[in-house]
């Protein structure tokens, strides 16, 4: 589903560039879970942002679904970004004015569904993640798990072909953490592929598969029992 070739990242500082992905190369087959892990400044959350096409790398290639995505153009990255992908970040990135329903129909409208199937489809992927009884809450009436919540409904609403997820459960406490770590399983016996950087070593050996990075490298590769 996904492959990286030779894929570097390097970031300009006055005179000094800094080397943020080094030559990384390895691929994630459709239905992997995949974590990837390391200490700040890893070049873990450098490298979802090249995987999940919101940063360009300076060279390599980011092949999805068997197209190297690097050289289109930013409409094609565009359109590929909001029909296939799909994203959950630590601070949930959910508009606050607008109720759990409404944050959850927005991508769908923009990827052209009409408001009737976009409401259905946002109503199943929240009632998906335990919010039917919370879908027409503000964001301030709900707790920063459930905010977690509907930020993964809206990214599975339009059936994505990978999910990136960076640090999805940074902001919360570890009962909540739990819960959110149980929703990407859940969803992933389903067959959804998932990329997810944390840096929780418990949570990084539930998923299929474990990449620990250092200086932007690979430190080890590994397959969790």
């Amino acid at each position: 589903m996904i492959e990286a070739k030779d894929l570097t990242k390097i970031f300009q500082s006055g005179d000094q560039q800094i080397i943020a992905l080094n030559k990384l190369t390895f691929s994630v087959p459709e239905g992997q879970f995949l974590t990837i892990t390391g200490k700040s400044g890893s070049g873990k959350s450098t490298l979802l942002y090249q995987l999940g096409l919101l940063d360009m790398p300076t060279s390599g290639q980011v092949i999805i679904d068997g197209r190297d995505l690097v050289p289109v153009s930013e409409n094609e990255r565009t359109m590929a970004r909001l029909n296939d992908l799909g994203y959950i970040f630590q601070d949930y990135a959910i508009l606050p004015t607008l109720t759990a329903l409404e944050n959850t129909v927005i991508p769908l409208l923009m990827q052209g569904y009409d408001i009737k199937e976009a409401e259905e489809k946002a109503k199943k992927a929240l009632a998906r993640v335990g919010l039917a009884d919370r879908m027409n809450n503000l964001p301030s009436q709900l707790s920063g798990g459930q905010q977690q919540r509907v930020a993964i409904a809206r990214a599975i609403a339009h059936g994505p072909k990978i999910i990136f997820a960076d640090e999805p459960t940074a902001n919360l406490d570890s009962e909540t953490s739990d819960q959110v770590i149980k929703t990407f399983l859940d969803l992933n016996k389903e067959g959804q592929t998932i990329v997810m950087v944390t840096h929780e070593p418990e949570y990084a050996k539930m998923a299929h598969r474990t990449i620990l990075m250092a200086d932007g490298k690979i430190l080890s590769d590994t397959m969790n029992s």
